[in-house]
């Protein structure tokens, strides 16, 4: 049993970790906001620091490449703020206790701590492989029960929650009349919360309730939670999921702050309730801007288990790719955009980069500039000439418009290719280059290493049961198997005696 002492903690000072210590406030930065529609001007509204949330990972398995085209998008957005002078600080979260997390530490018979931290550290390699800069803070949920437990009893203070018998609590939704603002829920009847803004199924937080509009603040304890409960208030129990972004938030960011991001498929119900929670308790705004991306198909299919493309940054790199060309090609369409990823795709961005780096070197030696160098090139401080690549900024400030500035880039070093610059001009035109490159957070001449080709055995079954249905002329069968190959990426090549498989490439 956890014993639980509720404290209030006041709201750190947030330190700026930045390289640099002065700013260029750049107000060109616009970006789409969902809760009015419209493209809007980005400013800090202190003048000083940018401060903005995103929601992070459920630490229950492996984050696949859906998970992180959102944590990408909020990479670029980081970047692309601190370029612009904005002095970013990025707070996300981990969620280490729900259902999912529970469930599955259950199943595998270790405790909620130690399940969690494994795949939290897994989180951290992957996300470190891709060059997603690590968060000014990472709070855990399990870590910030006490500041849950205040939000909560300051809604019931202000009546806008209440406890159901079993010692769950819920908001009241009914007696927060701005409720649905955010997804534009008032101008259709809220009937449930059975599924997301994005038609997902959402199975969390089916207790009893009052209304089916309510959601869970505080979930009663339940024999399948084992050990996992803390002491509060109403009893044994665990905070609710969407509780914990609102207490995290107002820890480390204050009541109000400058954005909250997240995918597209978080926007009902779980921004809806963080928003109605949040300036329920404090009667302030919560987030000044609403930052939102599309979701990702795989070769035209909604990404699910059944169809087997829930791909990982693993299984990328088995079949010979490359982290940064996973990168690129999963910001490579527009943010608010679904994006299609195919292999045919994940190809084009490889050569996208082989194209790039080719451009570049003859430039590199007439400067007498190394690619390491270069690299460097693209940090602190940060470029307020962008030459020919200006057009590639106005791209990232115009509502981060990642496709049209790595376009640009193409463009503006076949306009400098037609120049005779001296080496210091070079020189600035690299620098504008680099700095465009490191908000977009794409390395340039990482080497490949060389691995040996390790085939799943799933794959390989897939490839024997092929191979046999051709044998029996069965080739309805077989054309259907060579489909489910190709559509997890793997390609093969019937011979004589056999055939060859290979990853598409």
């Amino acid at each position: 049993m956890q014993i639980l002492i509720v404290l209030r903690f006041p709201i750190p000072a947030i330190v700026n970790k930045s390289k640099h210590a002065k700013y260029r406030m750049d107000s060109r930065l616009r970006l789409y906001d969902t809760m009015t529609r419209h493209i809007q001007p980005l400013m800090a509204e202190d003048g000083a620091q940018f401060r903005f949330y995103c929601c992070g990972p459920t630490v229950y398995g492996p984050a696949h490449i859906g998970n992180f085209r959102a944590f990408l998008a909020q990479d670029v957005l980081r970047r692309t703020l601190e370029v612009a002078g904005l002095n970013p600080y990025l707070v996300r979260n981990i969620t280490d206790v729900d259902d999912k997390t529970i469930r599955t530490a259950q199943q595998e018979g270790k405790t909620l701590k130690a399940f969690t931290s494994y795949w939290t550290d897994k989180f951290h390699e992957d996300s470190e492989a891709l060059n997603i800069i690590a968060p000014h803070q990472e709070p855990k949920a399990t870590e910030h029960i006490p500041q849950q437990i205040g939000l909560i009893e300051k809604l019931i203070e202000k009546d806008l929650a209440y406890a159901a018998g079993d010692g769950s609590v819920y908001f009241k939704v009914a007696a927060y009349p701005p409720y649905g603002k955010l997804s534009r829920l008032q101008d259709r009847v809220i009937a449930t919360q059975s599924t997301t803004s994005a038609g997902e199924l959402n199975d969390a937080d089916e207790y009893d309730r009052e209304s089916v509009n309510d959601f869970a603040l505080w979930k009663a304890r339940k024999p399948e939670d084992g050990d996992n409960f803390w002491e509060s208030p109403w009893g044994e129990g665990r905070p609710g999921w969407h509780l914990e972004c609102s207490a995290m938030s107002q820890q480390y960011l204050g009541e109000s702050f400058d954005l909250h991001g997240g995918g597209i498929d978080l926007c009902f119900p779980h921004h809806e309730n963080e928003i109605a929670q949040s300036e329920g308790a404090s009667g302030k705004p919560f987030a000044r801007h609403w930052f939102h991306n599309a979701h990702l198909q795989v070769e035209g299919q909604k990404m699910s288990k059944s169809l087997g493309n829930l791909f990982t940054l693993e299984q990328l790199q088995e079949k010979g790719f490359m982290p940064m060309e996973v990168r690129y090609t999963l910001i490579s369409g527009y943010y608010r955009q679904p994006l299609n990823f195919t292999f045919a795709s994940l190809q084009a961005g490889r050569s996208a980069m082989k194209k790039m780096e080719k451009n570049v070197i003859p430039f590199l030696e007439k400067s007498d500039i190394s690619k390491e160098d270069f690299l460097k090139l693209g940090e602190a401080p940060f470029p307020t000439d962008w030459g020919h690549f200006l057009p590639a900024w106005e791209g990232l400030t115009n509502d981060l418009n990642v496709s049209k500035a790595t376009a640009e880039i193409f463009g503006g070093l076949v306009q400098i290719e037609t120049m005779d610059l001296d080496a210091e001009a070079i020189q600035q035109e690299l620098k504008a280059l680099a700095g465009i490159l490191y908000a977009v957070g794409i390395q340039l001449f990482q080497e490949v290493e060389e691995t040996e080709l390790e085939i799943p055995e799933a794959i390989q079954s897939l490839a024997e049961e092929r191979w046999q249905a051709k044998q029996d002329r069965d080739w309805d069968k077989a054309d259907r198997l060579r489909q489910e190959l190709q559509a997890s990426g793997w390609k093969i090549l019937d011979q004589k005696e056999g055939y060859e498989i290979s990853p598409i490439k």
